[in-house]
């Protein structure tokens, strides 16, 4: 997650300056106490619709969480995957990670992609930090690939993000302690802020085409399973269910002013780069 300004100028460069390790999302704190951690992030993360979403290394596999990503099918053989384009330096390459499959293979990235608008500035491009990674073979046992999402519906939309970033409760932001248990975690958390594609887009300034969440506590109307981003959950995943009872893909994890309560995350709005994302991977579905 990158820590910019955009409402919040006071959140600083906390996040920025945090370790990467392998967990996930900043929770309310009772749930975090009546769950006794986060088994319920991690379970709701563990359902079989959230398998897609995958963890990236930055150092060849001792540790995973550097940042997330999301399967989203295979074309020729080569897995793609959704991931945001912050997690890279730019000029990166797709070699940068190792990518690691829902059976635990480690896989290497052969090709890279960045969205053309996407300029390395969260605070005026958060809604372009999209790209797309070719991996050396197929990815198979994640189950279906993954449906986006292409309406302009979402705001006041439940979502669940996923990620493999660090894990905090909304009291204290992400702290070391909460580093316990292995594995990706999720949260849920309802669309409270959108903003639309600027066109034409601006030389600088807020392009738009992203979504926001905010940390709330339970008095102020959060449900249990509620939550941010945390660092490492960038390039993740936001769903949200269809009208016919099934999930999309809404957002890519990509922005995010702070890690405690009144924080908010944004989101790299999927609907907005449906002709981007259907000419870079052939095959893509969408729903509406």
């Amino acid at each position: 997650m990158i820590v910019t300004r955009r409402r919040f100028a006071a959140a600083a460069l906390l996040l920025a300056a945090a370790p990467r390790p392998a967990d996930a999302v900043i929770v309310l704190d009772s749930t975090w106490r009546a769950e006794g951690g986060f088994r319920a992030h991690l379970a709701l993360a563990d359902q079989p619709q959230f398998a897609s979403v995958i963890a990236l290394s930055s150092d060849d596999g001792q540790v995973w969480g550097s940042a997330s990503g999301t399967w989203i099918g295979n074309v020729r053989g080569r897995a793609r995957i959704l991931t945001a384009a912050h997690v890279f330096n730019r000029g990166g390459a797709a070699d940068d990670y190792v990518y690691r499959a829902p059976d635990g293979t480690a896989m290497q990235g052969t090709d890279l992609v960045f969205h053309p608008l996407y300029n390395w500035n969260n605070a005026e491009r958060t809604g372009y930090d999209f790209a797309i990674v070719q991996l050396d073979g197929p990815i198979e046992d994640g189950g279906a690939p993954p449906v986006l999402y292409g309406d302009n519906r979402e705001d006041g939309q439940r979502i669940v993000m996923v990620g493999w970033g660090s894990r905090g409760i909304g009291s204290v932001g992400q702290k070391p302690k909460y580093y316990i248990e292995p594995g990706k975690a999720a949260a849920t958390n309802k669309i409270d802020e959108i903003m639309d594609a600027v066109h034409p887009v601006p030389k600088s300034g807020d392009a738009g085409n992203w979504l926001g969440v905010t940390l709330r506590r339970e008095s102020e109307g959060a449900e249990r399973l509620d939550g941010i981003l945390g660092s490492g959950d960038s390039g993740g995943s936001a769903w949200l269910r269809t009208q016919g009872g099934g999930w999309a893909i809404c957002g890519v994890n990509a922005n995010g002013n702070g890690d405690t309560y009144g924080s908010q995350s944004w989101f790299a709005r999927v609907s907005g780069v449906r002709d981007w994302l259907t000419a870079t991977v052939p095959g893509l579905r969408f729903v509406t």
